[in-house]
């Protein structure tokens, strides 16, 4: 085994996604490691949103595999896929948090879920998830009486309530003004390293990609599978595909044409 696997948290190994007979992309190999800000980046209709769905374990590949660690999650059984969920935090581009309980209820559920803790050791837990992403004295709230950028952090909250292995993020600064999306990115890297997570997200902010993240794999469009795989940095300045220097150069008024997928 290369020292490369053992460091590897997660290997996507001759991955195809396809809707029927449409293949979206195909041949798709990378690996995710320990500790990485992983980046999933391409212009828009690439397929990056679909490809978080099959690390999720939401949609099953036309053809290859995704490993956590040295474990194939689709040939596990369905107890041990559940067992792998419980080491992963998931936030969506909306915040997915349900209306009619209070932050203090959201945060709580997994907790309630999967563990044996006693009310009042959820609630002490609750109230620092949230103090972490900067919502301490909010637990009896709703979302609906919060900004968008405090919903997006208690979606966090939630996310990390059992101390996950990885954390995944969809557009988690859709959205945001450039202030907030600076404290964002600033927020993910406090909570990867207070609990010591991988993390995995879709995003196409140039910001966010250069600030935080040091690994990272582009999608394209034209030839239906990845054509760079690294530090979005060095293949900004070095990869030898132009349409992937000229996605990681792009100006702020070419946003809008990068939309995610």
């Amino acid at each position: 085994m290369s020292v490369a696997e053992t460091q590897a948290c997660i290997r996507v190994r001759d991955l195809t996604m396809a809707y029927g007979s449409f293949v979206l992309q195909s041949e798709l190999t990378f690996d995710v490691n320990r500790g990485d800000i992983f980046v999933i980046m391409g212009g828009s209709g690439c397929g990056k949103s679909t490809l978080l769905k099959h690390m999720l374990g939401l949609v099953t590949p036309r053809e290859g595999d995704i490993l956590y660690g040295q474990e194939s999650f689709f040939r596990a059984s369905d107890a041990r896929r559940e067992s792998m969920r419980r080491g992963w935090g998931i936030t969506y581009q909306s915040g997915g948090l349900f209306s009619a309980m209070t932050l203090q209820e959201n945060v709580a559920l997994p907790l309630q879920l999967y563990t044996a803790f006693r009310p009042g050791e959820v609630a002490d837990i609750v109230a620092y998830k949230l103090s972490l992403v900067g919502l301490g004295g909010y637990q009896d709230f709703y979302p609906s009486q919060i900004s968008g950028g405090m919903r997006k952090r208690a979606a966090m909250a939630r996310a990390i309530a059992l101390d996950p292995e990885v954390l995944f993020f969809d557009e988690p600064s859709a959205g945001l003004d450039p202030i907030s999306s600076r404290l964002m990115d600033d927020l993910i890297v406090e909570l990867k390293e207070s609990i010591g997570a991988t993390v995995v997200m879709v995003t196409h902010e140039l910001p966010s990609i250069f600030a935080i993240a040091n690994n990272s794999v582009y999608l394209d469009n034209r030839t239906r599978t990845m054509i760079a795989y690294g530090n979005p940095r060095e293949l900004r300045e070095h990869s030898e595909q132009p349409v992937v220097r000229q996605f990681l150069s792009r100006s702020a008024a070419l946003d809008i044409d990068e939309e995610s997928a």
